[in-house]
Protein backbone atom coordinates (compact mmCIF):
# COMPACT_ATOMS: atom_id res chain seq x y z
CA UNK A 1 0.00 0.00 0.00
CA UNK A 2 1.32 3.37 -0.89
CA UNK A 3 1.82 6.04 1.64
CA UNK A 4 -0.23 9.20 1.88
CA UNK A 5 1.69 12.43 1.48
CA UNK A 6 1.95 14.08 4.73
CA UNK A 7 2.64 18.04 5.25
CA UNK A 8 3.44 18.93 8.82
CA UNK A 9 2.87 22.90 9.33
CA UNK A 10 5.06 24.44 12.56
CA UNK A 11 3.95 27.48 13.58
CA UNK A 12 4.91 29.78 16.49
CA UNK A 13 2.02 31.35 16.88
CA UNK A 14 -1.36 30.22 18.61
CA UNK A 15 -2.83 29.70 14.99
CA UNK A 16 -2.04 28.20 12.07
CA UNK A 17 -2.97 29.86 8.94
CA UNK A 18 -5.93 28.54 7.32
CA UNK A 19 -4.61 30.09 4.18
CA UNK A 20 -1.76 27.77 4.34
CA UNK A 21 -3.79 25.17 5.20
CA UNK A 22 -6.01 25.05 1.77
CA UNK A 23 -3.01 25.98 -0.57
CA UNK A 24 -1.57 23.00 0.78
CA UNK A 25 -4.74 20.75 -0.05
CA UNK A 26 -4.92 21.96 -3.31
CA UNK A 27 -1.45 21.70 -3.90
CA UNK A 28 -2.26 17.24 -3.43
CA UNK A 29 -1.09 16.95 0.34
CA UNK A 30 -2.95 14.31 1.79
CA UNK A 31 -3.06 14.71 5.38
CA UNK A 32 -1.75 18.01 7.27
CA UNK A 33 -0.82 17.92 10.39
CA UNK A 34 -0.87 21.88 12.15
CA UNK A 35 1.49 22.42 14.90
CA UNK A 36 0.59 25.48 16.94
CA UNK A 37 2.62 27.71 19.49
CA UNK A 38 5.80 25.87 18.92
CA UNK A 39 9.35 26.81 20.17
CA UNK A 40 11.95 26.82 18.59
CA UNK A 41 13.69 24.03 21.43
CA UNK A 42 10.44 21.63 19.99
CA UNK A 43 11.90 22.15 16.03
CA UNK A 44 14.98 19.55 16.26
CA UNK A 45 12.70 16.62 17.92
CA UNK A 46 9.24 16.86 16.26
CA UNK A 47 11.56 16.84 12.66
CA UNK A 48 13.29 13.76 13.79
CA UNK A 49 9.89 12.24 14.64
CA UNK A 50 8.87 13.07 11.13
CA UNK A 51 11.77 11.65 9.55
CA UNK A 52 12.15 8.33 11.63
CA UNK A 53 8.59 7.11 11.34
CA UNK A 54 8.08 6.51 7.78
CA UNK A 55 11.40 4.92 6.30
CA UNK A 56 13.24 5.60 3.58
CA UNK A 57 10.72 5.72 0.80
CA UNK A 58 7.88 7.16 3.43
CA UNK A 59 10.13 10.56 3.85
CA UNK A 60 9.92 11.17 -0.11
CA UNK A 61 6.09 11.64 1.04
CA UNK A 62 7.01 14.00 3.93
CA UNK A 63 7.43 17.52 4.12
CA UNK A 64 7.57 20.59 6.61
CA UNK A 65 5.94 23.79 6.27
CA UNK A 66 7.63 27.04 8.46
CA UNK A 67 4.98 29.99 8.96
CA UNK A 68 4.56 32.39 11.65
CA UNK A 69 5.20 36.23 11.79
CA UNK A 70 8.70 36.68 12.32
CA UNK A 71 11.29 36.27 9.16
CA UNK A 72 14.86 35.78 11.60
CA UNK A 73 12.78 33.45 13.71
CA UNK A 74 11.11 31.58 10.60
CA UNK A 75 14.93 31.37 9.15
CA UNK A 76 16.21 30.29 12.65
CA UNK A 77 13.82 27.04 12.39
CA UNK A 78 14.63 25.65 9.26
CA UNK A 79 18.75 25.84 10.09
CA UNK A 80 17.51 23.65 13.13
CA UNK A 81 15.28 21.57 10.51
CA UNK A 82 18.36 21.13 8.28
CA UNK A 83 20.87 20.29 11.58
CA UNK A 84 17.87 17.58 12.41
CA UNK A 85 17.85 15.63 9.41
CA UNK A 86 20.23 12.05 9.20
CA UNK A 87 20.18 11.25 5.74
CA UNK A 88 18.32 9.43 3.60
CA UNK A 89 15.71 9.99 6.45
CA UNK A 90 15.71 13.59 4.97
CA UNK A 91 12.65 15.61 3.99
CA UNK A 92 12.28 18.63 1.91
CA UNK A 93 11.00 22.22 3.98
CA UNK A 94 9.04 25.86 2.80
CA UNK A 95 9.75 28.57 4.80
CA UNK A 96 6.93 31.45 4.21
CA UNK A 97 5.98 33.21 7.61
CA UNK A 98 2.67 35.19 7.23
CA UNK A 99 2.87 34.57 3.37
CA UNK A 100 5.76 37.41 2.90
CA UNK A 101 8.24 35.37 1.37
CA UNK A 102 6.18 34.16 -1.69
CA UNK A 103 4.14 37.93 -1.61
CA UNK A 104 7.29 39.77 -1.49
CA UNK A 105 8.81 37.28 -4.69
CA UNK A 106 5.82 38.18 -6.43
CA UNK A 107 5.80 41.77 -6.00
CA UNK A 108 9.48 42.33 -6.33
CA UNK A 109 9.15 39.95 -9.74
CA UNK A 110 6.30 41.97 -11.14
CA UNK A 111 7.98 45.33 -10.96
CA UNK A 112 11.02 44.13 -11.90
CA UNK A 113 8.80 42.43 -15.14
CA UNK A 114 7.66 45.87 -15.65
CA UNK A 115 10.95 48.05 -15.18
CA UNK A 116 12.52 45.61 -18.03
CA UNK A 117 9.61 45.99 -20.05
CA UNK A 118 8.51 49.63 -19.93
CA UNK A 119 12.32 51.45 -18.94
CA UNK A 120 14.55 48.60 -20.06
CA UNK A 121 16.44 48.23 -16.73
CA UNK A 122 17.02 45.82 -13.87
CA UNK A 123 16.47 46.35 -10.12
CA UNK A 124 20.48 46.36 -9.55
CA UNK A 125 19.74 50.36 -11.39
CA UNK A 126 17.46 51.57 -9.13
CA UNK A 127 16.54 52.86 -6.06
CA UNK A 128 13.67 51.71 -3.86
CA UNK A 129 11.25 52.80 -0.70
CA UNK A 130 9.53 50.15 0.65
CA UNK A 131 6.46 51.67 2.77
CA UNK A 132 5.22 49.11 5.11
CA UNK A 133 8.57 48.10 5.22
CA UNK A 134 9.02 46.89 8.49
CA UNK A 135 6.31 44.25 8.63
CA UNK A 136 6.68 40.52 7.25
CA UNK A 137 6.18 41.44 3.46
CA UNK A 138 7.87 44.95 3.92
CA UNK A 139 11.05 43.14 5.16
CA UNK A 140 10.93 40.72 2.60
CA UNK A 141 10.56 42.61 -0.18
CA UNK A 142 13.67 44.90 0.81
CA UNK A 143 15.66 42.16 1.38
CA UNK A 144 14.79 40.42 -2.36
CA UNK A 145 15.28 43.57 -4.03
CA UNK A 146 18.83 44.28 -2.34
CA UNK A 147 20.00 41.31 -2.94
CA UNK A 148 18.79 42.01 -6.62
CA UNK A 149 20.70 44.90 -6.58
CA UNK A 150 18.31 47.45 -5.86
CA UNK A 151 19.32 50.40 -3.71
CA UNK A 152 16.29 49.77 -0.83
CA UNK A 153 15.57 51.38 2.23
CA UNK A 154 12.86 50.17 4.62
CA UNK A 155 10.43 53.32 5.65
CA UNK A 156 8.77 53.15 8.90
CA UNK A 157 5.47 55.15 9.39
CA UNK A 158 6.85 56.13 13.29
CA UNK A 159 10.04 55.89 14.01
CA UNK A 160 13.81 55.61 12.65
CA UNK A 161 14.81 53.58 15.16
CA UNK A 162 12.45 50.75 14.43
CA UNK A 163 13.37 50.83 10.55
CA UNK A 164 17.65 51.46 11.04
CA UNK A 165 16.95 47.93 13.62
CA UNK A 166 15.18 45.97 10.76
CA UNK A 167 17.53 46.92 8.30
CA UNK A 168 20.82 46.18 10.38
CA UNK A 169 19.30 42.68 11.72
CA UNK A 170 18.41 41.39 8.12
CA UNK A 171 21.74 42.88 6.89
CA UNK A 172 23.80 41.12 9.39
CA UNK A 173 21.62 37.74 8.42
CA UNK A 174 21.42 37.93 4.53
CA UNK A 175 24.01 40.26 3.40
CA UNK A 176 22.28 42.76 1.70
CA UNK A 177 22.68 46.16 1.94
CA UNK A 178 19.26 48.03 3.78
CA UNK A 179 18.94 51.41 4.88
CA UNK A 180 16.05 52.44 7.32
CA UNK A 181 13.90 55.40 6.80
CA UNK A 182 10.59 57.17 8.19
CA UNK A 183 7.72 59.56 7.31
CA UNK A 184 5.35 60.31 9.77
CA UNK A 185 3.38 62.95 7.51
CA UNK A 186 2.58 63.57 4.40
CA UNK A 187 5.25 66.16 3.80
CA UNK A 188 8.07 63.53 4.46
CA UNK A 189 6.48 61.06 2.65
CA UNK A 190 6.91 63.32 -0.54
CA UNK A 191 10.41 64.67 0.04
CA UNK A 192 11.55 60.95 0.33
CA UNK A 193 9.91 60.00 -3.26
CA UNK A 194 11.33 62.98 -5.27
CA UNK A 195 14.32 60.76 -6.48
CA UNK A 196 13.58 57.46 -6.27
CA UNK A 197 12.91 54.89 -9.01
CA UNK A 198 11.34 52.17 -7.53
CA UNK A 199 8.42 52.38 -4.69
CA UNK A 200 6.55 49.11 -3.24
CA UNK A 201 3.69 49.75 -0.88
CA UNK A 202 3.16 46.82 1.57
CA UNK A 203 1.42 48.27 4.68
CA UNK A 204 -1.57 47.38 6.48
CA UNK A 205 -5.48 47.03 4.11
CA UNK A 206 -7.14 49.97 3.66
CA UNK A 207 -4.77 52.43 4.33
CA UNK A 208 -3.66 54.65 1.64
CA UNK A 209 0.29 55.40 2.36
CA UNK A 210 0.58 57.53 -0.64
CA UNK A 211 -2.05 60.34 -2.23
CA UNK A 212 -2.21 61.82 -5.94
CA UNK A 213 -0.54 65.25 -4.52
CA UNK A 214 2.51 63.39 -3.13
CA UNK A 215 2.85 61.44 -6.01
CA UNK A 216 3.59 64.84 -8.21
CA UNK A 217 6.70 65.08 -6.62
CA UNK A 218 8.28 62.35 -7.72
CA UNK A 219 10.62 63.17 -10.62
CA UNK A 220 12.26 60.06 -11.73
CA UNK A 221 9.39 57.59 -11.10
CA UNK A 222 9.47 54.25 -13.15
CA UNK A 223 7.32 51.45 -11.33
CA UNK A 224 5.10 51.20 -8.50
CA UNK A 225 3.59 48.13 -6.55
CA UNK A 226 1.20 47.80 -4.06
CA UNK A 227 -0.09 44.76 -2.39
CA UNK A 228 -3.25 46.36 -0.87
CA UNK A 229 -6.61 44.53 -2.40
CA UNK A 230 -8.65 46.68 0.41
CA UNK A 231 -10.43 50.29 -0.37
CA UNK A 232 -8.37 52.85 -0.58
CA UNK A 233 -5.45 51.27 -2.40
CA UNK A 234 -1.98 51.79 -0.64
CA UNK A 235 -1.27 54.31 -3.59
CA UNK A 236 -3.74 56.58 -4.91
CA UNK A 237 -4.72 56.06 -8.66
CA UNK A 238 -3.22 52.29 -8.98
CA UNK A 239 -5.85 49.87 -9.44
CA UNK A 240 -6.04 46.27 -8.00
CA UNK A 241 -6.04 44.67 -11.64
CA UNK A 242 -3.20 47.08 -12.64
CA UNK A 243 -0.09 44.99 -14.38
CA UNK A 244 1.71 48.16 -16.28
CA UNK A 245 -1.04 50.86 -16.64
CA UNK A 246 0.12 54.08 -16.45
CA UNK A 247 0.56 56.22 -13.00
CA UNK A 248 -1.15 59.30 -14.00
CA UNK A 249 -0.76 61.07 -11.17
CA UNK A 250 2.92 60.87 -11.06
CA UNK A 251 3.02 63.63 -13.72
CA UNK A 252 6.80 64.93 -13.69
CA UNK A 253 7.43 60.88 -13.83
CA UNK A 254 4.80 60.55 -17.24
CA UNK A 255 6.14 56.61 -18.40
CA UNK A 256 6.16 55.37 -14.62
CA UNK A 257 3.55 52.51 -14.49
CA UNK A 258 1.80 50.88 -11.79
CA UNK A 259 1.35 46.77 -10.75
CA UNK A 260 -1.62 46.04 -8.30
CA UNK A 261 -2.66 43.89 -5.69
CA UNK A 262 -4.19 41.33 -8.06
CA UNK A 263 -1.92 41.19 -10.62
CA UNK A 264 0.76 40.26 -7.43
CA UNK A 265 -1.92 38.02 -6.05
CA UNK A 266 -2.32 35.60 -8.84
CA UNK A 267 1.78 35.46 -9.35
CA UNK A 268 1.70 34.35 -5.19
CA UNK A 269 -0.81 32.08 -5.35
CA UNK A 270 0.73 30.18 -8.41
CA UNK A 271 4.42 30.62 -6.83
CA UNK A 272 3.43 29.08 -3.46
CA UNK A 273 1.35 26.32 -5.31
CA UNK A 274 4.61 25.70 -7.38
CA UNK A 275 6.73 25.43 -4.16
CA UNK A 276 4.38 23.22 -2.29
CA UNK A 277 4.30 20.88 -5.45
CA UNK A 278 7.79 20.82 -5.80
CA UNK A 279 8.14 19.29 -2.60
CA UNK A 280 5.70 16.58 -3.66
CA UNK A 281 7.68 15.68 -6.80
CA UNK A 282 10.88 15.97 -6.02
CA UNK A 283 13.40 13.25 -5.43
CA UNK A 284 15.73 15.02 -3.39
CA UNK A 285 15.01 17.24 -0.08
CA UNK A 286 14.20 21.05 -1.04
CA UNK A 287 14.97 23.80 1.41
CA UNK A 288 13.03 26.37 -0.03
CA UNK A 289 12.59 30.35 1.46
CA UNK A 290 12.56 34.04 0.20
CA UNK A 291 15.24 32.98 -2.63
CA UNK A 292 13.71 29.93 -4.16
CA UNK A 293 10.69 32.48 -3.69
CA UNK A 294 12.08 34.79 -6.21
CA UNK A 295 13.60 32.56 -8.15
CA UNK A 296 10.32 30.78 -8.90
CA UNK A 297 8.28 33.79 -9.36
CA UNK A 298 10.43 35.32 -12.44
CA UNK A 299 10.23 31.83 -13.99
CA UNK A 300 6.03 32.12 -13.61
CA UNK A 301 6.67 35.64 -15.51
Amino acid sequence: MSKRSILHMLDPMPHNSPFDVNMALDAGFDVLMPYNTVKIDNVYRLVQDAIFSRGPSGVKQTALFIGGRDLGLAMDMLTICKQAMVPPFEISVLVDPSGAFTTAAALVACVEKQLKITHGKTLSDCTALVFGGTGPVGIATGIIASLAGADVALVDHLLLDTADDAAKEYNRRFGCTLRGAVATNAAEKAALITDVDLIFCTAKAGIQVLSADMLQGAKQLKVVGDVNAVPPMGIEGVDAKDFGAPLTAAIHSPNAVAVGALAVGNVKYKLQQALLKAMLETDKPLYLDFRSAFAKASEIL
